[in-house]
């Protein structure tokens, strides 16, 4: 006998019902982690700066550190001369002032010595032994960057929720952090289901597939901000199936299936959840992905995806990412909308939310025909249009809404 599914749900439903899941069963947790290895992870509190940046007054031009009121005046014909009393390189320290009348010779990043106020570039100069000649005059704080200008000692650097990429990474290192409080990333387990399968590695044999949903989900879910285990491929086995969940449920937060999820003889999730656990959406109105379960076990949530590779990204992307995503911190997928005309007639089944794959083709969408087990739709696709459960055909020509692929 066929499992049943318990009861179609609408996708709002079935949002509501994952998010009340999401919130009583997790909380965000927190790590510190050094900066090394911080690439990608999501601050959970502010970074104030320890010191000030620049921590001192910094040339920012090669050439001569002068008080800009004895340059007032100078030009090419009439250079203002003054003498040079030392040399500042950048890391070492200035040990004269510079009196009315004198100059230093600085380098980029050093520090301005006591009583320069300005610095001249060593293109509008030349020397003559110690005496320098300035063409052109300099201004108050010209080519100095003052101490603190970057930020102050106690502002805040980056804000919680930042994540963290090499620019970030290089201003903290600028300021002397080397750990930062980091949101932990949700662990989850992968497991694909079916007799078909073997892996990618693997030799094809007649009647086999290659597991697509792993690889795919995988980095899907470390984009949401995930760590990944793989529970690799299980048979369409009672036994088999419940205890890659329980080893899942132990290894990691969560479970994520495909495959094994539709009402047939050889689909068990529904009924090794109900052993395990229970079973809290068993069907959903939307195309691809009407089998979709999510259940609990052990106050873990367990979420069986379609096994069709267009099918069990679209319902991931769709129903459970932005709760992951929210979990980790990271902001929502940030798809791009455009609006364009479809190329071609487009009919849907009503009562279904319908995802419907498209190219994009100058200022057209052009559905992709194909079904959800086609892993070419998925290879073509620029985006995707939903097309909402009233709604039986788009005509050609008609706009519609398209949400573009993060890559596209």
């Amino acid at each position: 006998m066929g499992v049943e599914f318990l009861e179609i749900i609408d996708l709002d439903d079935a949002r509501r019902i994952t998010g009340e899941l999401f919130s009583e069963l997790y909380s965000q947790g927190t790590e510190t982690v050094d900066i090394l290895d911080a690439d990608g992870r999501v601050l959970a509190d502010d970074i104030e700066s320890p010191v000030d940046l620049p921590p001192f007054d910094r040339a920012s031009r090669d050439g001569y550190a002068v008080r800009a009121a004895d340059t007032f005046g100078a030009d090419e014909e009439n250079p203002a001369t003054l003498r040079c009393i030392e040399t500042v390189d950048a890391g070492s320290v200035p040990s004269l002032e510079v009196a009315e009348g004198l100059c230093t010779r600085i380098s980029t990043g050093a520090p301005v010595p006591e009583g320069a106020d300005a610095v001249v570039m060593v293109e509008y100069t030349w020397e003559e032994g110690d005496r320098v000649y300035i063409q052109r005059p300099a201004y108050p704080s010209q080519h100095i960057a003052a101490r603190g200008s970057d930020i102050g000692a106690g502002n805040v650097l980056l804000r919680a929720g930042t994540v963290l990429s090499p620019d970030k990474i290089a201003a903290l290192s600028a300021a002397g952090i080397t750990r930062v409080n980091v949101i932990s990333k949700p662990s989850v387990c992968v497991i694909s289901t079916g007799n078909e399968l073997i892996e990618p590695s693997g030799q094809l044999e007649p009647g086999k597939i290659f597991d697509s949903n792993s690889a795919g989900l995988s980095s899907a879910l470390k984009e949401a901000g995930c760590s990944v285990k793989r529970g690799g491929i299980v048979r369409d086995d009672y036994g088999e199936l419940r205890d890659a969940i329980l080893r899942g449920l132990e290894e990691a937060d969560m479970v994520i299936t495909s495959g094994g999820t539709s009402a047939g003889a050889g689909d068990i999730l529904s009924e090794v959840l109900d052993e395990l656990g229970r079973v809290v959406i068993h069907g959903i109105s939307i195309k691809p992905g009407k089998p979709t379960i999510v259940g609990v076990v052990d106050d873990k949530i367990v979420v069986g995806l379609p096994g069709f590779p267009v099918s069990a990204l679209i319902v991931f992307m769709s129903l459970i990412e932005p709760f992951i995503r929210k979990l980790s911190g990271r902001k929502a997928s940030s798809g791009q909308v455009k609006t364009l005309k479809l190329a071609e007639r487009l009919h849907s089944s009503r009562g279904r939310v319908h995802y419907a794959l498209v190219m994009v083709d100058g200022d057209y969408a052009r559905p992709i025909f194909k079904d959800s087990g086609a892993v070419a739709a998925l290879a073509g696709a620029d985006g995707y249009i939903e097309v909402p459960k009233n709604v039986e055909i788009i005509n050609e020509g008609e706009e519609v809404e398209v949400v573009l692929f993060e890559n596209q």
